[in-house]
């Protein structure tokens, strides 16, 4: 019988030997932006892949405006705060509409985007 409790303790320090230390770092994608953030190469995929399903034309789901072309989007940084609007915390605003939000690196993406002149191509 004191074998089996030999054996448990050596099982536990082992398990616990084993377990590391996962920092926020770890979590979070470091991936390196692009010198220069374009519409077609950056920003468009992700509005694309989270966006036009409620900013289609017509828009759907209360969506205020289509986000399907350069010039809709751009108008949408320059006068109806895009940024604001998808890097909300506010639960019953989050962006895409319904949640999750956004993830930090694609809204980085945009925010660049617009630093960078809101270049198209």
């Amino acid at each position: 019988m004191k074998n089996i409790y030999k054996i448990r303790f050596y099982l536990f320090f082992i398990a616990l030997l084993g377990c590391t230390n996962v920092s926020e770092n770890d979590l979070v994608d470091q991936t390196e932006l692009p010198e220069l953030i374009t519409y077609v190469n950056d920003v468009k995929p992700i509005i694309d892949n989270n966006c036009i399903i409620c900013h289609s034309n017509p828009p759907q789901n209360g969506a205020p405006m289509p986000l399907l072309t350069y010039d809709n989007v751009k108008e949408a940084m320059q006068n109806r705060d895009l940024i604001d609007r998808i890097s909300t915390t506010d639960l019953g605003f989050l962006m895409p509409f319904g949640g999750p939000r956004l993830p930090q690196n694609l809204i980085d993406t945009i925010i660049q985007w617009q630093a960078d002149g809101l270049l198209e191509n």
